[in-house]
């Protein structure tokens, strides 16, 4: 089959590879019908990945069709159209079977795309290990764009905002526009926030947030134009979605005494100096975290399927897999408008 696969910084090249086998018979193959680029596959990209592998598939979000089941596999049949969530687990523990993949009591939590151990999805094919639990059938009333974004972004920006405590009548803040950013906008107006500040350099995708509803701003003019809004007070509510050192320190600068923040950008910061002073003498709630996606799913098929939210609006290329490697360069420069890439084989 055909993949993309990494082999260094901004290296990612459109090649053969050997086709994904069975390796229990708890798992199916899936032959990709569309895949997309997350945020955080630009950490792989820039070359600071999860692994030292190189040669690799890449990717975490991809939906497709059942092309193949073991004997132990009893709720997924060929020609099943079906998501493939970002993470797996052991598919057996109660953690698993709960949704919650990302605390899996057998340890065997893992990513599509990180390295060699589980190929990534931006393939014509992959492997998904106990499918019965790590692939999901697409249900009546949602398409296979909108599955492809809940298998990552949307689930994570719902999981964010969950995280955040919004509720109705909330203040909130967004940091960071890109397109799980703005569904986390989406999903903080769902939730019954009164006011969103959604915060991005890009003019372009401050427009976006604008169009959504929210109070869109420069990081320059954010912390003054909130504090006069709210008479000091600043904000119940923050969600980070950079993960970056200088954004999770502006996120806990927005939000008022007893708020929450929700950090959701990845991270690989491992001495970030945490105002613990400041903190306690606040009352903050700070949470930081994966998502793990099948847990977010009972919540949001019916929200998409009723058009409450609408994730396919952030696709801004719709491109062949062949074309990946210009797609990653789009993606990474915010060239004509790139926001949320979909690669079909």
């Amino acid at each position: 089959m055909k993949a993309l696969r990494y082999y260094g910084a901004r290296d990612v090249r459109y090649e053969a590879m050997e086709d994904p086998t069975p390796q229990s018979d708890r798992d199916a193959i899936i032959k990709v019908t569309a895949c997309s680029i997350c945020g955080s596959d630009l950490h792989i990209y820039h070359g600071h990945g999860f692994s030292e592998d190189t040669g690799f598939c890449v990717g975490h979000e991809a939906v497709g069709e059942v092309v193949e089941v073991g004997r132990g596999v009893h709720r997924l049949k060929v020609g099943d159209k079906v998501m493939i969530p970002a993470a797996v687990g052991c598919g057996a523990c109660r953690s698993c079977l709960a949704g919650n993949v990302a605390n899996c009591e057998f340890n065997a939590g893992a990513c599509y795309g990180l390295s060699a151990k589980l190929q990534g999805s931006q393939a014509e094919a992959v492997r998904v290990p106990a499918a019965d639990v790590n692939a999901v059938p697409v249900p009546e009333g949602v398409s296979m764009e909108q599955a492809l974004m809940m298998t990552d972004a949307l689930a994570t920006a719902w999981f964010g905002a969950r995280n955040a405590d919004i509720r109705p009548g909330s203040s909130v803040a967004v940091i960071g526009l890109g397109p799980i950013g703005l569904m986390a906008v989406d999903s903080a107006f769902v939730m019954g926030a009164h006011v969103v500040y959604a915060i991005d350099p890009i003019a372009e995708r401050r427009a976006i947030a604008e169009a959504s509803g929210a109070i869109a701003l420069h990081p320059d003019e954010a912390l003054e134009r909130i504090k006069q809004d709210t008479h000091g007070n600043k904000l119940d509510c923050v969600v980070e979605v950079v993960g970056s050192d200088a954004t999770v320190d502006f996120a806990l600068r927005l939000v008022k005494r007893r708020g929450t923040v929700s950090v959701i950008g990845v991270q690989q910061s491992r001495r970030f100096a945490f105002p613990l002073e400041r903190a306690f003498a606040a009352g903050l709630t700070f949470r930081i975290g994966t998502c793990s996606v099948p847990e977010e799913l009972p919540a949001l098929f019916p929200l998409v399927q009723s058009g409450r939210l609408r994730p396919e609006k952030y696709v801004s290329h719709r491109m062949p897999l062949s074309e990946g490697a210009e797609a990653y360069r789009l993606f990474e420069a915010r060239e004509a408008g790139a926001l949320k890439m979909v690669l079909t084989p």
